[in-house]
């Protein structure tokens, strides 16, 4: 369990090599300049912000294998969460941001922008509006209810795509509001950043979290 930010950036190298990290510091850095802008994070999780944001969405990393090549998807985005951590972290990797609200979108392009992460592309559209493509993995943290969120990304997904939706509190009770077949394709795993929030996982997972995340976290 990570209970501290050197315990979070230790998780988070694990999963990484060390010119990832510098760009996740530097992401860091821009979040807090830009947050005295727009409330992108609460002001309370600031001096939390790798326990609270970058390793807890570091952590999907642990159930997709490196070898991904189809697109990631992130729903609702909003400060980059998890997306925008995961395209700093895997720069090769083709990850689709998408963010209707624009002064996000505009914050999303220029920390892409900084980043140099030029297969990170910013969807600034309401998912509704974004065209079709088989995505490998579809994440969301923030997003919308569990029956809402499937309607919406349905078309997203193939019988390969990996589902990785970070729930906090309420993963438990959110997936139990699908329909008994819809909830029998998914299970919850718990989040190494808080012992009481859960991550609904759907698909065909490849790996489970390496046994050096885990032991980083505890």
């Amino acid at each position: 369990m990570i209970a501290s930010e050197s315990a979070a950036r230790a998780f988070t190298a694990s999963l990484c090599d060390g010119v990832a990290m510098e760009r996740l510091e530097k992401l860091a850095a821009l979040l807090v300049e830009e947050n005295a802008r727009q409330n992108l994070i609460a002001r309370a999780s600031v001096d939390s912000m790798w326990q609270r944001h970058i390793a807890d969405s570091a952590q999907l990393l642990g159930y997709v294998s490196r070898e991904t090549i189809a697109p990631w998807l992130d729903l609702g985005t909003g400060a980059g969460f998890p997306g925008l951590v995961i395209a700093a972290m895997r720069p090769a990797w083709k990850v689709h941001l998408v963010e209707s609200r624009k002064r996000r979108i505009e914050w999303l392009e220029a920390a892409c922008d900084a980043l140099g992460l030029v297969n990170c592309m910013v969807e600034g559209e309401r998912l509704e509006q974004v065209p079709t493509f088989a995505a490998g993995v579809i994440s969301a943290r923030a997003f919308a209810p569990m029956p809402r969120l499937l309607e919406l990304a349905e078309r997203f997904s193939t019988k390969e795509t990996i589902w990785l939706l970070p729930k906090g509190r309420s993963a438990t009770q959110d997936l139990q509001s699908l329909g008994k077949n819809q909830r029998s394709l998914f299970h919850v795993e718990h989040s190494v950043t808080d012992s009481e929030a859960g991550i609904i996982i759907g698909g065909p997972v490849q790996q489970q979290v390496r046994p050096e995340a885990r032991q980083a976290a505890s």
